[in-house]
This record gives C-alpha cells, sequence and structure tokens, in this order.
C-alpha cells in the first residue's frame, strides 16, 4: 500500500520574530530574532480527486498561522518560571531578577512552555490539524510541521490527526 504525503513550503511562508528561551534550569537567552521558515507536510489516503489533501487549502491555512506570529515577540504561557502578564495595553514577562515589557499588539501569547523551533513546530501541527478535521471528507492521517529557526537548523513535530 503506497504511502502519500502533500508538502507546503514557500518564500513567503517565512515570520520575523523575536524570542528568548530557557535551558538547563536557569540560564536564559537574550531576547533576540530570527527570520523563522515554515514547512508543513500531510500524510494520508488519496481522496476521490487523487489529492491527499488540497495544496491552495493548506498553504493559506499555514501562511495566516504564519502572520499571526509575523513581527511579534513570541512569549510562551506555560513557562513554568517565566511569568507573563497580559495587561489591557502591555505585556510584562519576568524570568528570576529580569523584566521585559512590551506593547500588548507587539506580542505573540502562545499555549506553550517554551519558545524553541520544537515547541513552534507542535503549535503549528496542532493547529493544522483543527484545520484538517475541518475539511469535509478529509482522511488525513498525520500532520508535519517544521519550522527553522535558522539556516539548517530545523524543529519538526508530527502529530496524528
Amino acid at each position: 500500500m503506497p504511502e502519500f504525503r502533500v508538502r507546503v513550503t514557500k518564500d513567503h511562508l517565512v515570520f520575523s520574530a523575536a524570542h528568548f528561551i530557557t535551558f538547563n534550569g536557569n540560564i536564559c537567552e537574550r531576547l533576540h530574532g530570527h527570520n523563522w521558515r515554515v514547512a508543513v507536510e500531510l500524510t494520508g489516503p488519496l481522496d476521490e480527486n487523487s489529492y491527499v489533501f488540497d495544496f491552495i487549502a493548506l498553504r493559506d491555512a499555514t501562511q495566516k498561522l504564519v502572520h499571526e506570529l509575523d513581527h511579534k515577540v513570541l512569549l510562551p504561557l506555560q513557562h513554568p518560571t517565566i511569568k507573563v502578564e497580559v495587561g489591557t495595553k502591555e505585556v510584562e514577562a519576568k524570568f528570576e531578577d529580569r523584566r521585559w515589557v512590551f506593547p500588548l499588539e507587539d506580542c505573540a501569547l502562545l499555549p506553550i512552555a517554551n519558545t524553541t523551533a520544537e515547541l513552534l513546530a507542535d503549535w503549528f501541527a496542532k493547529h493544522l490539524c483543527e484545520v484538517v478535521r475541518a475539511w469535509p471528507g478529509q482522511q488525513v492521517k498525520f500532520v508535519q510541521a517544521e519550522v527553522e529557526e535558522n539556516f539548517g537548523q530545523w524543529g519538526i513535530c508530527k502529530v496524528e490527526v
């Protein structure tokens, strides 16, 4: 039985965003930015049109998610030690003795534990699963999202639909 996949990656599926991550317990990077790139892949059987999934619909759904992150500061809402407080106009992030304040409209508040490429890929994959599930007649089995932080450095997440 053959396995079919569709993959979308385009020059416009990129976003510029700032972030910082923590690692090894108490080490926190400085705030910095990347030009992130996204690729997505769906696995499943062919439908009556001989499609796994419509390329244009997949591209557009991915572009919408990319737009949500573009030119934003990425902040994790589920981090155990980075505390994010959302006000009416500002967002304050604290880690130990460090503090950052950003305009609310400049932030992407993400339900993840850290703004690593791997967890961003998971965020993309889970959102695209919702899109796939809502598509009439779909039979997609897996969604894979890939987020490139720097050239040649990808975080990849594959989830079952």
